[in-house]
């Protein structure tokens, strides 16, 4: 019993030993291993990122389409969407000072014609009441009358850049000043539109106007009485008019108060309007083409009151408007749904009377400027066929090439959904 007592411990003390070191050398192997594997996977992570990541973010990449997605967002405000594309900027090949920029002499060879305005109209000799409105009170008849472009008007050389916010909707958003030269800085107005209650929120935070009105570029100009309660509708008329409240300027820039100007205005005009021997350029949309898929986006949003969208959109299809078709290569604009919040344009007659037939739309219908932007064009060169109106649409990447965007400050009321 002693020998098997003493042979059994020691073969539970041999077998034991035998299994603690196996386990310490199992213990080894799946240390080892682990490390391998860990290894491994991070390798090919950073092969995959390096190859794809790369390939996605290349120049050439984001310039052969201007509206890449290459990230997805969460976003609350966007209507029950759970994410939201992001875009990126890509290359413009603007001049690399005004110092090279020459207007060219053939800047003037658009369409010539007599442009007259109503600055004040009658009373009707009904006796209904007459309420004035800031657009007027023209009929269906006179809404037609007004696209034919019925045959000089002044000649100028100065340009400007303006903006405005109105209701306190934004933050104010300095050009950049190191990249304006100072021959730009000479000859062009920066011009921003506030009423009180903006100019009150922005003095506030610092941005009080100097002896001369300027907040740096910017010269503050205040607006009272506004004419319509609706201020996305008011904003119209800066970013619309722009030839009827400078009437000084042969070139304006609209950029809107969520943009930050990051490029010198005169090598906008060079880029945009003269290199391309055009009198308007505006960008495309970076999403949207068509303007029954802007319809649905804005009331999906609830951006305006329902019946009114539905009523306009109506109206237009009632006089000829039809579905954007990219496949079509009579198709006068690479897309129907602008995105208006940069415009560059020339002062010319032509031009002048798209802005003011755009305005017009703003003004009876919705002020969705992007629902009737295409309506407006289309009828324009359908009414004048003899006369050509050249208008420039350019990449959304280039728009956010050349100013940087924010979001709004707020968002101001809109009129109730039905």
């Amino acid at each position: 019993m002693r020998r098997g007592s003493d042979s059994l411990a020691v073969i539970t003390s041999e077998h034991g030993t035998r299994l603690v070191r196996r386990g310490r050398r199992f213990g080894r192997i799946s240390i080892l291993q682990f490390w391998l594997w860990l290894f491994l996977f991070a390798t090919i992570f950073l092969l995959y990122f390096l190859f794809f990541g790369l390939k996605l973010l290349s120049p050439a990449t984001i310039e052969e389409s201007p509206d890449i997605s290459v990230k997805e967002q969460s976003s609350p405000s966007d209507g029950g969407s759970k994410h939201r594309k992001k875009y990126f900027p890509c290359e413009v090949g603007l001049k690399e000072s005004v110092d090279y920029v020459m207007e060219p002499r053939q800047v003037m060879n658009f369409t010539q014609f007599s442009l007259h305005y109503i600055d004040q109209e009658e009373e009707p000799s009904t006796s209904r009441i007459y309420e004035p409105r800031f657009g007027g009170h023209p009929t269906l008849e006179e809404r037609e009358q007004s696209f034919y472009a019925e045959i000089k008007l002044f000649i100028a050389d100065l340009s400007e850049v303006s903006s405005c916010i109105f209701g306190s909707s934004d933050f104010l958003r300095r050009p950049t000043s190191r990249k304006v030269s100072d021959f730009s800085k000479k000859t062009v107005c920066f011009v921003m539109f506030v009423d009180e209650q903006t100019l009150a929120k922005i003095s506030s935070e610092g941005h009080v106007p100097d002896d001369t009105g300027h907040v740096g570029l910017w010269k503050i100009v205040i607006v009272k009485n506004l004419p319509y309660a609706d201020m996305r509708r008011t904003g119209k008329v800066p970013k619309l008019l722009s030839h009827r409240l400078f009437p000084s300027s042969w070139y304006s820039i609209w950029l809107d108060s969520k943009m930050r100007l990051n490029t010198d205005p005169m090598q906008i005009i060079e880029y945009f309007l003269w290199r391309t021997e055009s009198e308007f350029a505006i960008s495309n949309h970076y999403d949207r083409h068509c303007v029954w898929e802007e319809v649905l986006q804005n009331k999906r949003l609830h951006k305006y009151n329902h019946t009114a969208i539905d009523e306009q959109f109506t109206f237009y299809q009632s006089d000829g408007l039809t579905k954007f078709d990219s496949s079509d290569p009579n198709t006068p604009l690479p897309s129907y749904v602008p995105e208006g919040s940069f415009i560059v344009r020339a002062h010319t007659p032509i031009s002048n009377l798209f802005s003011c037939l755009w305005f017009n739309e703003v003004d009876r219908f919705t002020s969705r400027d992007q629902l009737s932007f295409a309506y407006t064009y289309l009828k324009l060169r359908r009414m004048n066929p003899d006369r050509p109106f050249y208008l420039n649409m350019f990449k959304d990447c280039e728009r956010r090439a050349l100013a940087k965007l924010f979001r709004h400050r707020a968002e101001l009321s809109t009129p109730p959904v039905t």
